[in-house]
């Protein structure tokens, strides 16, 4: 399999969030659900765009993520990848700014 560029800036709304818990190792997890809406060009025209999108965070990323308010809007940076129990991408959060 090539190697490639994995990277994906996105600004969404925090829709929904779990507990915080703390994986076997001890380090801290967040699950979320990510709400993106936005006007895109393709083709030389608009088109309206919206997603929900699992992300999931870890570290102390996953501790200041848990503690900002359902519906707030950042800018999150991170990657896709599959999980082993499913066939949808999650976005692994890396960072996150005020939007």
């Amino acid at each position: 399999m090539p190697q490639g560029m994995n990277r994906v800036v996105l600004t969404a709304g925090i829709a929904e969030q779990t507990a915080l818990r703390y994986n076997p190792a001890g380090l801290p997890v967040l699950d979320l659900m990510l709400e993106h809406a936005s006007t895109q060009q393709e083709s030389g025209d608009e088109r309206q765009v919206r997603l929900v999108l699992k992300a999931k965070a870890f570290g102390a990323l996953a501790e200041s993520i848990a503690v900002q308010p359902i519906g707030s809007s950042w800018r999150f940076t991170g990657f896709l990848a599959s999980p082993r129990s499913g066939s949808h991408p999650v976005f692994h959060i890396q960072e996150f700014q005020q939007a």
